[in-house]
């Protein structure tokens, strides 16, 4: 009898909620299935391994990664400010994705690193053609950077005071992205 190809979705979102929520180590495989609500057998069924389960996790994230980046090079207001402003959306489903990769590649996952690192890479690389300066471009990925570890954690200081904030800060990232255009 042929499993419903809706428990493999399942299984995955159980170990990517996992991974985000407790880290690689809980997210174990009984523990995933526990929380698909699928028998270990059936986990089986779709993922042989961890292993299989965090080249799912890679595969379903550059899906995400890869509509994120043609949104990014042909957002009407420029890559810049969509980077800095998406920067600020968090657990959003790219954003668990992201995090579900961090973990892993905290956990040693080699291919989870590359696929960060190939993602910092494409994100830039839209910002660099947009601004025409590696340094202007630096400086973006590192105000979204900043945004988003700043936002992603609840209740800090930065989360309480960021209340309309976003829109002048947008601004200024339009500003300064144009520095780039004029001295390159």
């Amino acid at each position: 009898m042929a499993r419903p190809p809706a428990a493999r979705g399942k299984v995955l979102d159980a170990y990517i909620a996992l991974l985000c929520e407790e880290g690689e180590r809980a997210a174990t495989l009984d523990a995933t299935a526990a929380r698909a609500g699928v028998s270990k057998g059936g986990l089986l069924y779709h993922f042989a391994s961890k292993e299989a389960l965090a080249d799912a996790v890679i595969e379903a994230a550059e899906g995400h990664v890869a509509r994120d980046a043609e949104s990014m090079r042909t957002a009407a207001e420029g890559a810049s400010v969509y980077y800095v402003r998406t920067s600020a959306e968090v657990d959003t489903e790219l954003d668990r994705h992201l995090v579900a990769l961090q973990r892993l590649a905290q956990a040693g996952v080699k291919a989870a690193t590359e696929k960060i690192e190939s993602t910092n890479e494409r994100w830039y690389r839209c910002i660099l053609d947009e601004v025409g300066s590696k340094d202007i471009a630096h400086l973006v990925m590192l105000a979204g950077e900043g945004l988003y570890a700043n936002l992603a954690l609840p209740g800090t200081w930065y989360e309480r005071n960021f209340d309309g904030e976003l829109d002048r800060l947008l601004e200024l990232v339009s500003k300064i992205k144009k520095l780039g255009n004029l001295n390159e």
